[in-house]
């Protein structure tokens, strides 16, 4: 199966799941209510498949985009005649709980799928969990001008504690071109240092900020392939690459490029083998252009298997923490501190969904529950034409104990719509500058 064809099939089914599960959360809570529902659509028009079942008419449209619930009494324009099963006749609170209940379905299953992945076991960098402990400072790094150096430990960024590698991460990658104030403790004295991070050149698609301060982390050898170049070099497995021609490794990725770099050019390979330091000259082979040694490489990881209450805790823990950092993100694009080119739209989706996809099921279910959280959050956000935006609008109508007048909630509505279609542009022309044909194209860029 081609690789564009799997993205496409995979995307379907990451937003047909998502689209299906919010929708269900409005239509089960109408049911419940007491709401006439006369159509339940996956997809836009035009339908390519339909069925009545009793009131209901049950779709599927050919633009797999989205869908909707239609409830009778729902549009002040349509006829509402006041009978008892109309959305318009049912109380706010009644009306609160069908609105409500599509993001509700949307982070519950974010927390579903999350436990469901941690239950089967995954899998983490190990330096993740450990102190910001400085191990290497790339050269002409931002962190490297600043005088940042090995064994530097990282306190809190712009007054912001930060305990794990994982924080750290996030506090640099979400400001780009924004300038931080970093303070950290060397020889038992604090320092601080203000520096602006770079986008990382890792991570060429999306604009995410780094400084150059990288972890004590190395790669190591998982495999020796039999009469390849590092088997006449002398390598073996569970040997540990800590630098290539007096260049410091740090990850999986830098080991591969620094090989990959030297196609039959002698190397001198820095490695540790059962704790001990030594050196290893290896010639690498030529294959596709590139260098070749003939290893599979692997970072150091820990497992993570916790068992089924403790994987519930866990996601629940992990959302939340997640949806902080998306308010935040969301915080930071009314303030200008975050980068709008850090959104993403559908076609970066259809990427990472195929992806995903291809290194399995669990990595497409990872991914699946982030996207369901950002879904359900965004639509909580009081924005008329969202969800959350219809809630507000019933909420101020309580606060004045009158109900607004149909030609001011169109405006409403109206200016929501112009922020969802400002947002989609802004995604969309993201998603096309990650596209490198495309971004050739753009004489401006």
């Amino acid at each position: 199966m081609s690789g564009t064809l799997i993205t496409l099939l995979s995307f379907a089914f990451v937003l047909g799941v998502l689209v299906f599960v919010h929708e269900l959360g409005h239509f089960l809570a109408a049911k419940r209510v007491g709401i006439r529902v006369l159509k339940f659509q996956l997809g836009f028009n035009p339908t390519i498949f339909s069925v009545q079942r009793g009131e209901t008419e049950y779709s599927i449209g050919a633009l797999p985009l989205g869908g909707y619930v239609k409830m009778a009494g729902d549009n002040p324009d349509e006829g509402v005649t006041g009978a008892p099963d109309e959305f318009l006749s049912k109380s706010k609170w009644e009306r609160f709980q069908v609105l409500i209940m599509g993001p509700v379905m949307n982070l519950a299953l974010a927390v579903v799928l999350t436990a469901g992945v941690l239950y089967v076991g995954a899998e983490r960098f190990a330096y993740e969990d450990q102190p910001v402990v400085v191990g290497t400072v790339t050269k002409d790094s931002p962190a490297d001008r600043a005088g940042f150096k090995p064994g530097d430990r990282v306190i809190s960024i712009s007054d912001k504690e930060v305990k794990t590698w994982e924080d750290f991460y996030l506090a640099v990658g979400t400001h780009p071109n924004k300038e931080l104030s970093i303070r950290f403790e060397r020889d038992g004295v604090q320092q601080s240092r203000l520096v602006t991070p770079e986008p990382s050149t890792k991570q060429s698609r999306f604009e995410i900020g780094d400084v150059g301060l990288q972890p004590n982390a190395h790669p190591h050898i998982r495999l020796v392939r039999s009469g390849e170049a590092a088997e006449r070099a002398g390598l073996k497995t569970n040997d540990v690459v800590v630098a290539i021609n007096g260049e410091t490794i740090t990850f999986s990725g830098d080991l591969r490029n620094a090989i990959v770099k030297h196609p039959e050019e002698q190397i001198s390979m820095s490695i540790l083998r059962d704790g001990s330091p030594m050196t290893v000259l290896a010639t690498p082979g030529k294959r596709d252009g590139g260098g070749f040694l003939g290893i599979d490489i692997g970072d150091e990881t820990v497992s993570i298997k916790p068992g089924l209450f403790g994987a519930v805790r866990m996601s629940v823990e992990r959302n939340v923490e997640y949806s902080g950092l998306i308010f935040q993100t969301i915080w930071g694009l009314l303030t200008r501190e975050t980068s709008p080119k850090q959104l993403m739209g559908p076609v970066a989706m259809a990427q990472l969904s195929g992806e995903s996809a291809q290194l399995g099921v669990v990595a497409l279910f990872a991914l699946m529950a982030q996207i369901s959280l950002n879904l359900g959050l965004l639509n909580l956000l009081p924005i008329p034409i969202l969800d959350g935006g219809h809630i507000f609008i019933m909420a101020l109508e309580g606060l004045v104990r009158r109900d607004f007048s149909i030609r001011l909630k169109e405006r409403m509505l109206m200016a929501g719509f112009v922020v969802l279609v400002t947002l989609m542009v802004t995604v969309i022309y993201n998603d096309l500058t990650r596209i490198s044909w495309i971004e050739r194209l753009m004489p401006w860029r």
